[in-house]
């Protein structure tokens, strides 16, 4: 019963069959079978079939035992769960309701442990969700630091301890969200500021590589040619020279 839902306790829906749209406080969700959605408690519920179809879904209601942890955590919150954050939410899923439509004491049982299993991968994926957004957040720090700051001396050390993080844990962040390491996704900043920087002025290679943060002009020369397959000066002659 929605309303009953709504007013009770925090939950998760997983649909089985069938397509509808959820709406929790007025934020719509379209749900289908693969897909979880989280509505807080006391959220107001409203639903809307497609196609008049009939469908089915399991409702797993939860309820935090600690007033304090309750008042802090996600149990008022709604939100779509991705099942990738845990890859085996759905076949537990499916376990349950083949096992809670089968008769007996044994299944009983066994839909009770099941029904802890779900709870239990249910509240890693949320876990993981916080994470996946906590490291988003400190990439967009930290990324948006360097694009300020590239000319500066930094270093992976001082960016880590500028953000209480250690080096492992913003490398991590670094190759979720980027495809690369943070000293990698430093220099290959600084050369794309010196690829612009020899467009737009004439000013000496050696200073430029100074102007992004590169203090050994050979060193920037040879990662530049990395980087565009041709040294700065031949570069600067290739395409300033012949822009067609």
């Amino acid at each position: 019963n929605h309303a009953d839902y709504t007013d009770s306790f925090p939950g998760f829906v997983f649909p089985l069959t069938g397509k509808i749209q959820f709406q929790f406080n007025g934020t719509p969700y379209i749900l289908s079978p693969g897909k979880v959605v989280h509505g807080g408690a006391k959220m107001k519920l409203d639903e809307k079939t497609f196609d008049n179809s009939n469908w089915e879904y399991i409702l797993v209601l939860y309820r935090i035992c600690s007033s304090e942890l309750e008042e802090s955590s996600f149990s008022h919150q709604h939100f779509e769960l991705s099942t990738g954050q845990s890859p085996r939410l759905i076949e537990l899923i499916m376990q349950l309701w083949h096992v809670y439509n089968q008769r007996g004491g044994i299944s009983k049982f066994q839909t009770e442990m099941l029904f802890r299993d779900v709870l239990n991968e249910a509240l890693i994926s949320v876990s993981n969700r916080q994470m996946s957004s906590e490291s988003h957040t400190l990439f967009e720090r930290v990324s948006n630091y360097i694009h300020e700051y590239y000319y500066h001396g930094l270093t992976i050390t001082s960016l880590a301890e500028q953000y209480n993080v250690n080096r492992n844990r913003l490398s991590y962040v670094f190759k979720k969200h980027a495809g690369m390491g943070p000293a990698e996704y430093l220099l290959k900043y600084r050369i794309n500021m010196a690829q612009k920087m020899l467009f737009t002025s004439d000013v000496p290679v050696q200073q430029i590589a100074q102007a992004v943060g590169i203090a050994d002009p050979f060193y920037f020369s040879k990662v530049f040619k990395k980087q565009f397959g041709f040294s700065p000066t031949e570069y600067r002659r290739k395409f300033i020279n012949n822009p067609c």
